[in-house]
């Protein structure tokens, strides 16, 4: 155990907390813009879905029921435009973060194999390759900076978390013809999706993406973001069955199974749009707030076209700005806990309640 653990990087929020204690001096309190943690209440269809579902005694299946195999292909369908999927297509996990950290061990790789993810990215990634003892390698155009030899596994990430960009439909879909060119698989963390705000991301099931297949491809899905379920730890895969089957065995060997419960509320949360379009406008509304008052004090504003996040600079050390925020109150993410090439950048989440945001807005005048 300890030479696994001794793998992984020091936890990185942890070196937060002094800053947190900083910001939790003023006077009306702290205003955490740094996780990303969602804070609206859960939609009621979901809570009342899985209320009902409550008196669930029997095991349940990690493939989930048919009725949520049938959400998710056609929520996939409708939203996505993922054309031709069965259930052998989609695959739930318990909660999107699991599935990324364990994926380099689920699909076998080891030393010698290489796991590929974007310069600046979720800091998991690398800890799934540390987790399998393989090679990891950080990109900025996957075609140009990696050796296709060794790698095993492409992460991508549009749109973006930390800095939100948006991948455009041209630019996945030379990613996709390369990778399956060299027979890398892709798997696309699409988890902030539905939240696009000065463009519009696409999946790499997109037939515009793949050509209709979905060959090489897997992508990754959250119902934590758009429907406040963080709390729930629902997510799912959809793509190649040739890779999704195998990974259901083996998740059923090692108990990887989402509650009852959990798949009645995904199965309701799935099935309707109109919590996600409302959701979707509290967070423009404070996105708008605190991205003009990052600007009139100073910031700059890089990519945040779409996600929960402003990716802000104000053309100093990450950790200086984190600084001067806290002692205004305000707690954000430095730019550095998603690689080297954000240290002068923070990211500046918009999930905090209106009175929270309100506050943040007023503090930077």
């Amino acid at each position: 155990m300890s030479e696994l653990s001794s793998r992984l990087p020091d936890f990185p929020w942890d070196k937060l907390e002094p800053y947190k204690a900083t910001a939790a001096e003023h006077p009306d309190g702290v205003v955490d813009l740094s996780v990303g943690t969602p804070v609206d209440p859960v939609p009621e269809l979901i809570r009342k879905a899985l209320t009902e579902a409550a008196d669930s005694p029997g095991y349940p299946t990690v493939w989930g029921t048919p009725e949520l195999r049938d959400a998710i292909t056609g929520w996939a369908g409708r939203r996505l435009g993922a054309q031709g999927l069965t259930h052998r297509n989609v695959l739930p996990v318990v909660g999107s973060k699991e599935l990324v950290a364990w994926l380099p061990v689920q699909l076998g790789l080891g030393p010698g194999d290489t796991v590929a993810f974007p310069r600046l990215a979720y800091p998991t990634y690398e800890v799934g390759a540390r987790l399998a003892g393989a090679d990891f390698a950080a990109y900025d155009d996957p075609t140009k900076d990696l050796d296709p030899g060794s790698l095993k596994l492409l992460w991508l990430n549009s749109p973006s978390n930390p800095t939100g960009r948006v991948l455009a439909k041209e630019e996945l879909r030379r990613i996709v013809a390369w990778a399956r060119e060299h027979g890398v698989l892709v798997v696309s963390d699409e988890c902030y999706l539905e939240l696009g705000w000065e463009a519009e991301p696409v999946s790499v099931l997109h037939p515009d993406v793949c050509d209709g297949s979905h060959e090489g491809l897997v992508a990754v899905h959250s119902l934590s973001k758009r429907s406040n379920l963080a709390g729930y730890r629902a997510a799912f895969l959809l793509g190649d069955p040739e890779v999704l089957m195998p990974l259901l065995q083996l998740r059923k060997h090692g108990g990887m199974m989402t509650s009852m419960p959990t798949q009645a509320a995904a199965t309701a949360a799935l099935g309707d749009d109109g919590h996600v379009a409302e959701q979707r406008e509290r967070y423009a509304a404070r996105r708008a707030l605190l991205r003009g008052a990052l600007e009139r004090h100073g910031f700059r504003i890089e990519h945040s076209e779409a996600s929960l996040y402003l990716w802000a600079t104000r053309d100093e050390s990450c950790w200086d700005t984190v600084a001067y925020l806290a002692s205004l109150g305000i707690l954000v993410a430095p730019g550095d806990f998603y690689g080297p090439a954000g240290e002068r950048h923070v990211r500046v989440a918009f999930t905090a309640t209106d009175e929270r945001v309100a506050a943040a807005v007023e503090r930077l005048g």
